[in-house]
């Protein structure tokens, strides 16, 4: 490994400089291709670039040198070894091209390169967060397979999380359903995050024989498109849009389209608060626990299978502690006690935020807890810097969510899903039967009982 690994390194911790010890260096010729200047850490001189005063010289004398031997080592105690120049979080490699491109199995948890690769990717996201992908295998179990390709210098060029699901019995629900390498289940979005493209390639080959190896789909959810000229047999179908709103640089420049949307906008949060509804951070279990019955309540109202509460405890112990989850509440406050009406859950990290999970009552709708808590959680995002606020993905026949995800200035974006080998085609049904199918199927589902809609989700989410 190089030294420019440093400046791309962060512990589970939090802590982001790291320091060497017990190393033995060799002289090498320096790639032009990785001549880069390190932005924050300079492990050459073990200090931050701010206060190290690096020359021109110094950094052609680290390009020119690689560490063969030592260890990497953390405040808190972690340290990860250095053998034969390769540290041991990326001992694991698979291939390497003739660009200089390596492919290597990886965990997110213990490799300290992935967290900083994905928060500074411009399309970096929670949901490629360690965090997240630890709830995701907490969740049911499933066995993960987390691909990374990394530079000559050990420097992340791309990554690609994945997990293995079951699939449904007998085949029910096609391919959407099948037993799955995917990229991300019980997910809305996952695939390939890379600065280059022949790593790109590097990592969807990789996956691909994988996939064949074990006989399962290849599936990968991205809002990128042209994915399936970068691999043979890779095909693209369109799937449904996500809602975003793009935040200006400024919280002073957020307006919601014209004056009259905005005053309607701002009407529903001051009728909230003048109702006697106030807002709150949650913080502690106990409020993710008196939320839950709300969040079952909605994916009962959307006929939509619910996930089990232990999911939820799994990102409030990781992705709280992160500063990347946050589960905001809209309480009615009177003179004697606080009513809890909605709740949802917010996931921000690097230049994204997203509107992830909702509970509420829709009786309480009356109230706007909704218009109040969404109010809030845009404005908080433009504070923070973050350029893209995400509604999520809605279906077509859930015309009253686009509505409400519209009027937040929300756009509608593609989302493509990626398959290896190319999904068989089922015979079409008939537009008008297919609806008649949803319409009753939704309308028995909202008369199933809270508990046993928990129920149905625990058992069906284990397959998917």
């Amino acid at each position: 490994m190089r030294f420019a690994l440093f400046d791309n390194v962060r512990c589970d911790c939090g802590n982001e400089e790291l320091s060497l010890e017990g190393a033995v260096v060799s002289r090498t010729v320096p790639s032009g291709a990785n001549d880069a200047t390190c932005r924050r850490y300079c492990g050459w001189k073990q200090r931050p670039i701010a206060i190290a005063g690096v020359t021109p010289e110094e950094c052609r004398d680290c390009r020119s040198t690689t560490i063969l031997e030592g260890t990497l080592t953390c405040p808190c105690g972690r340290f990860w070894s250095i053998a034969d120049g390769i540290p041991s979080f990326a001992a694991k490699r698979l291939t390497s091209n003739a660009a200089g491109v390596r492919v290597m199995e990886t965990n997110p948890r213990t490799d300290p390169r992935w967290e900083p690769f994905v928060r500074r990717h411009p399309r970096g996201c929670a949901f490629h967060h360690p965090g997240w992908l630890r709830a995701l295998e907490e969740e049911y179990g499933q066995s993960r397979l987390h691909l990374a390709a990394e530079d000559e210098d050990g420097r992340l060029l791309a990554v690609l999380p994945m997990f293995y699901t079951r699939g449904l019995p007998f085949n029910v629900g096609g391919h959407i359903t099948r037993r799955r390498l995917s990229s991300l289940p019980r997910t809305p979005s996952g695939g390939v995050l890379s600065v280059d493209p022949e790593a790109t390639k590097s990592l969807l080959h990789a996956a691909i024989e994988y996939s064949l190896a074990s006989g399962a789909q290849l599936e990968l959810k991205t809002e990128e498109p042209g994915l399936e000229g970068l691999a043979d047999g890779l095909v693209a179908t369109r799937w449904r849009p996500t809602y975003v709103t793009m935040l200006p640089k400024r919280e002073e420049g957020i307006t919601f389209g014209n004056s009259a949307a905005r005053h309607r906008l701002k009407w529903a949060v001051n009728k909230a608060t003048k109702l006697g509804l106030e807002l709150r951070e949650a913080d502690n279990p106990s409020d993710l626990r008196a939320w839950y019955p709300l969040y079952l309540e909605v994916m009962r109202q959307n006929a939509v299978p619910a996930r089990p509460y232990r999911f939820f405890r799994a990102i409030w112990e990781t992705l709280r502690r992160e500063g990347v989850l946050k589960l905001l509440l809209a309480e009615r406050c009177s003179a004697h006690q606080r009513t809890l009406l909605a709740g949802s859950i917010i996931l921000t990290f690097g230049s994204g935020a997203c509107y992830a999970f909702t509970g509420g009552k829709k009786k309480d709708f009356v109230f706007h807890p909704n218009d109040l808590i969404q109010w809030h959680a845009i404005h908080d995002s433009g504070r923070m810097g973050v350029g893209r606020y995400d509604f999520g993905e809605v279906a077509e026949e859930h015309q009253q969510l686009v509505q409400f995800k519209s009027k937040w200035c929300a756009e509608p974006i593609p989302q493509f899903r990626y398959y290896h080998p190319a999904p068989v085609e089922t015979a079409p049904t008939e537009g008008n039967s297919l609806q008649r199918i949803r319409r009753l199927t939704s309308f028995a589902w909202r008369q199933v009982p809270l508990p046993a809609t928990a129920a149905c989700g625990e058992w069906l989410y284990r397959y998917l």
